[in-house]
């Protein structure tokens, strides 16, 4: 798996998003500790799914985000598939029915 890619500006972010056919950001705050200790259980599920290109979004870094995407606290998970979003997390994540969920619509994808 690819590490993580900072995403530091909205037009980086949206390029992200629509270059991919399965995109995922992981969007934070750095004084977050919730997205501390997520960080790398997210990282770890990613793994498994080489096919989806994984962001990070800082959202100290690139504000108007909460705009853009509704966000309203961190961490967030949205995965996106051909540019749209079909899939968020927020702030407490269940890592177990979280993989189930990727697992599914990478199996669905790929089928």
């Amino acid at each position: 798996m690819e590490p993580f890619k900072e995403l530091p500006n909205m037009n980086e972010i949206e390029a992200f998003v629509l270059n991919h056919k399965l995109a995922f950001l992981f969007i934070s705050k750095p004084n977050c500790s919730v997205c501390h200790s997520l960080l790398p259980q997210i990282k770890t599920v990613m793994k498994q799914y080489p096919q989806i290109k994984t962001g990070q979004v800082n959202t100290d870094h690139v504000p108007e985000i909460a705009g853009r995407y509704n966000i309203f606290t961190v961490p967030v998970l949205i995965l996106f598939y051909q540019g749209k979003e079909y899939l968020r997390e927020a702030r407490f994540v269940p890592i177990a029915p979280f993989n189930e969920k990727i697992k599914r619509i990478v199996d669905g994808v790929n089928n």
